[in-house]
């Protein structure tokens, strides 16, 4: 990983992760509201909150059906079938419930809190589920993002006889189905972590604009919300890191650390910031702890295949971009890496197949449309 000040990992669910500990007894004192006022309100109630288009369609496209079928498969086939919601997956911004309808799009975690609002509406029960191993990473300018993977299980009608329970009652809704999730361990998240994870990707989203002000409120409302959500201690630590606030980022992250000591993010994240701060024996067993549990940091191999595209050896990039996209096959900047250089070497065929990777694989629209273009150029010029 790059280390010049500024080139930070923040946590996301989804494109945006949380290593979670037991609740401390009270908040630290690590907020420095004063060098971010005035503050901006973030209200947790509007989170999962209908409008009135959310509920005109439960009460005609989804209750309507649910006389026929139990309301689970009613939600479930409104979400799925591609002639009704025709959802699209954009991991660009997270959206509230009604900002998610009105869209018809959203990450992973916006569909999620737009399902359980919802099912919520309808009377079903919902628990709440991180898939544990899904981790991935993506990188944006000179910050670089670990997303975790939740989705949400709908359970029977709330007044239901609790004796009737049946097993296959029971619906999974996830909405990567690029990616296999039966069998994966998974780990229940209360709502207030869920809220939690909601703030911290906006405060992701927002700081990577810029907005480091916003930014901050949204992470630490994050922290309010669930304080043993340890994405957000992360996230506020790198704001506060990027504001010039150095001391306050480092026992921000210092703090975090002491909670989950063996989460890479945090390490990483520390290190340089004792690094820059012309701390280096202090970073020294940090960089040793985060070498044993991380030998090869992510985009290790994607770097040395861009090394090796200047040098112009596109042999040995296309082995480095694949040794990169063995360790995430789904991240689509190695395809489009990979399809570059096999281009090079006029390999067209191949090209095109990397090219349609990336393409399936993008998280924003803006990616598909980038590599829509590219692919359709090397068809307008016959390669196939």
């Amino acid at each position: 990983m790059r280390r010049h000040l500024g080139t930070f990992i923040t946590a996301l669910t989804c494109a945006l992760l949380a290593a979670c500990a037991a609740p401390p007894a009270s908040i630290p004192p690590i907020f420095t509201d004063s060098a971010f006022a005035p503050a901006i309100a973030v209200d947790a109630g509007q989170v999962f909150a209908l409008d009135d288009a959310m509920r005109q369609y439960l009460r005609t496209d989804v209750r309507r059906e649910a006389r026929l079928k139990n309301p689970r498969a009613a939600l479930h086939g409104a979400l799925y079938d591609e002639a009704r919601l025709k959802l699209e997956y954009d991991a660009e911004m997270t959206r509230n419930a009604s900002e998610t309808f009105a869209a018809r799009s959203g990450n992973c975690l916006s569909l999620v809190i737009m399902t359980a609002a919802l099912a919520q509406e309808l009377g079903l029960s919902v628990r709440y589920q991180e898939v544990l191993g899904e981790e991935s990473w993506s990188r944006s300018g000179d910050m670089y993002f670990v997303a975790g993977h939740v989705n949400l299980v709908l359970g029977r009608q709330r007044h239901d006889n609790p004796g009737n329970y049946d097993a296959s009652g029971m619906m999974v809704i996830d909405f990567l189905p690029s990616k296999d999730v039966a069998g994966y361990r998974t780990r229940e998240l209360s709502e207030a972590t869920i809220l939690a994870m909601y703030m911290n990707n906006r405060a992701a989203e927002t700081m990577r604009q810029g907005q480091l002000h916003a930014a901050y409120w949204w992470a630490r409302s994050a922290i309010v919300q669930d304080p043993s959500f340890s994405g957000a201690y992360n996230t506020l630590g790198v704001i506060q890191l990027r504001h010039g606030d150095t001391a306050a980022g480092r026992r921000t992250l210092a703090h975090a650390l002491a909670r989950a000591p063996d989460n890479t993010v945090l390490l990483a994240n520390l290190a340089q910031a004792l690094e820059a701060s012309g701390m280096e024996e202090q970073a020294q067993p940090l960089r040793r702890r985060l070498l044993a549990l991380q030998p090869q940091p992510p985009f290790h191999y994607f770097y040395l295949g861009k090394a090796a595209m200047e040098r112009q050896d596109y042999a040995g990039a296309i082995a480095l971009f694949s040794r990169e996209i063995a360790r995430d096959p789904y991240y689509h900047e190695f395809h489009f890496w990979l399809a570059q250089a096999h281009a090079q070497l006029g390999q067209w065929r191949q090209a095109g197949q990397q090219l349609e990777l990336a393409m399936a694989q993008s998280l924003t629209r803006g990616d598909h449309a980038l590599y829509a273009a590219k692919l359709r150029r090397l068809r307008a010029a016959g390669v196939q």
